[in-house]
């Protein structure tokens, strides 16, 4: 664990570093395409549970229906925000969170704090490690999985893990993101709700 946390720190450090302009241009661009804020913020689980602030990138608008309420995921996703999905762009502030020990680069991908008591006892062991940028269920089909299917992956990661395994992941997420594999399930943004086990 020591060495998973000083290998974030270092790989979190000299992206942050190094793609300092990728950051500034694509923030730009989401000003004048998408509009304010740039960034997307959202308590997520982590840890063993606990609640922090994940930043991403913006990709959808704000539009409401008629009674105010925000209109579904799949209408208000903007081209550019599909296009920031696509590349996995929209996930560089997670750098942030690795650097501040929110995150890993590798772990359990963080969901809505909702799911949480939807879990069973099985799932809910993808909280035994830092949720991470990239996982083995993302290298492994992404959001073309069942959520079953995506559990089943984190908890895997979790009984295995090793520095290795760490490294192996990240390359073949290189791989992922030129292929553009798994970005949404079918007929949605990204994944349907999470109902839980018995739903």
């Amino acid at each position: 664990m020591f060495l998973k946390r000083l290998f974030d720190l270092i790989v979190s450090f000299l992206a942050l570093l190094f793609l300092l302009p990728v950051f500034l241009i694509v923030a730009l661009l989401v000003r004048i395409k998408i509009g304010s804020p740039v960034l997307f913020k959202q308590n997520r689980p982590g840890l063993s549970g606990g609640t922090f602030e994940m930043v991403k990138f913006r990709t959808m608008s704000n539009e409401c229906d008629g009674d105010g309420n925000l209109l579904p995921d799949s209408a208000r996703l903007v081209p550019f925000g599909a296009f920031l999905r696509s590349t996995s762009l929209d996930e560089l502030p997670e750098f942030l969170n690795v650097f501040k020990g929110d995150m890993s680069l590798v772990g359990p991908r963080p969901l809505l704090m909702e799911y949480l008591p939807l879990y069973s006892e099985r799932q809910s062991r993808r909280h035994e490690v830092r949720p991470g940028i990239t996982g083995w269920a993302q290298v492994n089909g992404r959001n073309a999985l069942s959520w079953e299917e995506k559990f089943e992956l984190d908890v895997w990661y979790v009984e295995n893990r090793t520095l290795w395994l760490d490294i192996k992941i990240l390359f073949l997420t290189v791989l992922q993101v030129f292929k553009r594999d798994g970005i949404s399930h079918d007929g949605e943004a990204t994944m349907p709700k999470f109902l839980g086990r018995h739903k």
